[in-house]
């Protein structure tokens, strides 16, 4: 019966959903008008460069919950920022003029009128709270509001809005919040050693996912790119990088772009992650590109 109970779990985790997205001016680079099946929340994509020309449309005029995405001086994170508006547009329209990084705005209101003030103040806070540990991306905010009063039922409310949002924005491209975890499946895993490093990782659709603990060389090669040691460099300034004895530590599983990036980021040097990552039998990554294996390490590899 447990095991039973197990699998209906499991499939519910799964069950796919829907997303419509809605383009008023017919561009894929314009405004995005986004639902979701079986959910009474809507959200909108507004590039800052048409904030002034879509403002007047009545989702600004809602009370939602916004984050503000732009590039930020790290070489691999965004920058963003989280608010909350009632309305939106007159947040947005402040921030217009006082805060120069944003170029995109992603925000979400309800349908009805069963979201609130307290309903985004315990959206702003979590959500600020999940950015930070994520550690994807370079956070605005100066502060991290604490979680309203609010009844349970309310929380239960305002919980379940969340897990529409963050269902949502993966798919508009917003990765920030996106923590990867890995089971004890060790199938799909492929290791990597060298001088003063050792990691463990697989492949994601998302990129390549190394698991915290791996440990760094900490000394570099000369002649590693410059994109490299800068990465290692951010790496460490957010702390994900530690100094542990003679090596550094992963603090975190991190998903990196490339098989190669990862390698280069854990060897201290310029490296082919294809040849350098390997199966439990010594088997490298173009290996099995090459005989097709990999095909069962991608279906593993979410569970990696």
């Amino acid at each position: 019966m447990a095991a039973k109970k197990k699998q209906f779990a499991d499939t519910a985790a799964k069950r796919g959903y829907s997303i419509r997205i809605y383009l008023p001016d017919g561009t894929a680079d314009g405004l995005k008008i986004v639902e979701k099946s079986n959910w009474s929340g809507r959200g909108v994509v507004c590039p800052r460069a048409l904030f002034a020309e879509s403002k007047s449309r009545a989702e600004f005029s809602q009370t939602g919950i916004y984050i503000l995405i732009g590039p930020s001086d790290s070489i691999d994170v965004p920058m963003i920022y989280v608010g909350q508006g009632d309305p939106v547009r007159r947040r947005l329209e402040d921030h217009q003029s006082k805060k120069d990084f944003w170029t995109k705005a992603v925000f979400f209101v309800s349908n009805g009128e069963n979201l609130n003030k307290a309903h985004i103040g315990h959206l702003e806070s979590r959500l600020i709270k999940m950015a930070k540990e994520a550690n994807r991306a370079s956070l605005d905010n100066q502060n991290e509001p604490a979680l309203p009063s609010l009844s349970e039922m309310d929380v239960a409310d305002a919980e379940g809005f969340l897990d529409e949002i963050l269902l949502c924005l993966p798919v508009l491209g917003v990765n920030v919040y996106n923590k990867p975890e890995k089971t004890g499946d060790q199938r799909g895993k492929l290791f990597l050693k060298g001088k003063d490093a050792s990691a463990e990782g697989c492949e994601t659709p998302e990129g390549f996912l190394v698991f915290s603990g791996a440990k760094a060389r900490i000394r570099e090669t000369p002649s590693i790119h410059k994109y490299m040691a800068d990465l290692r460099e951010n790496l460490t300034e957010r702390k994900l990088l530690e100094q542990d004895g003679k090596q550094l530590r992963l603090t975190q599983d991190y998903s990196f772009s490339s098989p190669s990036t990862a390698a280069a980021v854990i060897m201290g040097r310029n490296a082919n992650g294809r040849i350098e990552w390997k199966d439990s039998n010594g088997k490298p990554l173009r290996a099995l590109l090459k005989t097709g294996d990999l095909r069962e390490l991608a279906q593993l590899a979410r569970f990696c």
